[in-house]
C-alpha cells in the first residue's frame, strides 16, 4: 500500500483485502497520480450502497450493502444480477477491409462467421504470447464490435490503431473508433432469470438470440446492442448502452425482483467457477494458447492458414506438446491458495504456481487455477500447494468447476 493515498480509496482497498479477493487488484492513488474514472452508472453504485474501490483505473464495487459476497455470488447461479462492466473497452471497427486486418492480429476465423455472431479470442505477440482476450462480433462485413479488458486498455488502443494504421498504408479500407467511458456504457446481465428479466423491457426475441450472438435493439426504450454472452458461466447478456441512458436502463431491470446488483468479488468467484481467465492472472503475454488450455481458440481454417503472429510457434506446440499447462485445482481443506502461491508434486518439487483462487460459493471448499509441468496436467493427480508455509494437499480437476449453462437452441 503507498503511503500517501486517498483516503477513500484506501479504506476500500482495506475492504478488498480483508474479504480476501487476491484476483482483485484496487490501486491507490498518490497526489501526483490521475484519479480513476467515474462510470456512467457511478452514481447509481452509490445510491444502492455500493463499496466503491478503483479497478484497472476506474471506480467499480466490489460489494453492495444488501448482500455479502458470496450471497450475491449464489443469488446469481439462481436468479440474476447486473455486473457494471463500463470499464471495458468497447471498439467499432469499420471498413471493407476489416474482417482480413483482424485476422491479421488473432487467431479468430471471422471469415468463416456469419453476420451478428460473435466469438472469443486473443489478440497475439509475435511469440504467441497473449496481448489480451477480447470478444469480437462480426456485425457485417464491413463492421466488427470488440469488447476487450480494462486492464490492457492502453495496450489493445495503441496495438489496434497501430497495426490498422499498417493496414491502411498498403491501401487497405479499414477504421478503427474507440468509444470512451463518457460515451457508453456496458452491462452484464447474468443469471438463470436474466433472459426473462431483459425480455420484459427489450423487442428483441432472445429466444432467438443464442449464445454467441449480437443485436441491436430496444431496450426499456433506448437503442443498445445486446450479446448473448458473459463471463459467469451462466446464460445472460451484455448490453452496450449510451452512456446518458445507462441508469434508465439499468434501473428498468432492477424493477423485477429476480435481479440484483453484483460487485467485483462475486464476479471474481463466478468466473473462477466457471474456469474462465482473468487476464494479468491466468494468461499474459508469457503464455501462448496452447500453453492456456485455449488451443480451442485457434480455428481449423487458422491452423491451415497459418497467418496470425506466433503461427510457427504454436502450431509446433499443438503438433509437439508443450512444458506446462493451466489446470484447475480443488483443495483438499485449509485456507484459499492465492496467486503466486507454489503448486509442489507430493515429493516437494515446484512444479508450478498458482494463478487464481478463491473460496466457491456453489461448491463449498476452495478452488484454484494454475499452470503445472505438462506430465502432471491429468485430472485426479495429487499436488500440493504451499500456502503460508505450510504444504496442503490438493488434486488437480476439470474445468468449469460448476457446469455452464449457456443457452444454446436446440
Amino acid at each position: 500500500m503507498c503511503s500517501r493515498s486517498v483516503t477513500f480509496i484506501s479504506k476500500k482497498y482495506l475492504l478488498v483485502n480483508r474479504f480476501g479477493f487476491s484476483n482483485i487488484h484496487a490501486r491507490c492513488f498518490s497526489d501526483g497520480d490521475s484519479k480513476p474514472k467515474q462510470t456512467p452508472l457511478y452514481n447509481l453504485h452509490q445510491k444502492y450502497g455500493g463499496k466503491v474501490v478503483d479497478f484497472a483505473g476506474f471506480l467499480l464495487p466490489v460489494q453492495y450493502s444488501d448482500l455479502s459476497v458470496s450471497a450475491s455470488h449464489l443469488f446469481t447461479r439462481k436468479s440474476a444480477s447486473i455486473f457494471d462492466v463500463s470499464h471495458m473497452l468497447q471498439t467499432n471497427v469499420y471498413g471493407k477491409d476489416c474482417v482480413s486486418w483482424f485476422e491479421s492480429i488473432c487467431p479468430v476465423d471471422l471469415k468463416g462467421m456469419a453476420h451478428g455472431t460473435s466469438s472469443l479470442t486473443v489478440f497475439l505477440n509475435k511469440d504467441g504470447g497473449i496481448i489480451d482476450d477480447l470478444i469480437v462480433t462480426k456485425v457485417k462485413e464491413d463492421q466488427l464490435y470488440i469488447v476487450s479488458n480494462a486492464g490492457r486498455l492502453e495496450v489493445d488502443t495503441q496495438h489496434m490503431l497501430e497495426t490498422s494504421e499498417l493496414y491502411r498504408k498498403k491501401g487497405k479500407d479499414v477504421k478503427v473508433s474507440m468509444w470512451d467511458v463518457t460515451q457508453r456504457a456496458l452491462i452484464a446481465v447474468q443469471g438463470p432469470k436474466a433472459a426473462a428479466a431483459v425480455q420484459a423491457i427489450t423487442n428483441l426475441q432472445l429466444e432467438e438470440l443464442t449464445f454467441m450472438t449480437s443485436r441491436i435493439g430496444s431496450v426499456a426504450g433506448v437503442e443498445c446492442r445486446v450479446t448473448r454472452c458473459g463471463y459467469t458461466g451462466e446464460d445472460g447478456v451484455e448490453i452496450s448502452i449510451p452512456a446518458d441512458k445507462a441508469v434508465q436502463v439499468t434501473e428498468a431491470l432492477l424493477e423485477s425482483t429476480d435481479v440484483k446488483l453484483a460487485g467485483l468479488g462475486a464476479r471474481d468467484s463466478l468466473r473462477l467457477e466457471a474456469g474462465l481467465c482473468l487476464y494479468g492472472n491466468d494468461i499474459d503475454e508469457t503464455v501462448t494458447p496452447v500453453e492456456a488450455a485455449l488451443t480451442w481458440l485457434i480455428s481449423k481454417n487458422r491452423r491451415q492458414s497459418a497467418d496470425f503472429p506466433g503461427a510457427d510457434i504454436i502450431l509446433r506446440q499443438i503438433k509437439d506438446g508443450v512444458s506446462k499447462r493451466r489446470v484447475g485445482i480443488r483443495m483438499m481443506g485449509g485456507a484459499p491458495a492465492r496467486k503466486d502461491a507454489l503448486l509442489k508434486d507430493v515429493t516437494g518439487n515446484v512444479i508450478g504456481k498458482v494463478t487464481s483462487g478463491c473460496p466457491s460459493p456453489s461448491l463449498g471448499g476452495n478452488v484454484a487455477m494454475g499452470y503445472v509441468k505438462e506430465e502432471l496436467k491429468k485430472v485426479g493427480n495429487e499436488l500440493l500447494v504451499n500456502i503460508r508455509g505450510k504444504d496442503v494437499a490438493c488434486n488437480v480437476a476439470k474445468m468449469p468447476f460448476v457446469p455452464s449453462k449457456y443457452y444454446i437452441k436446440k
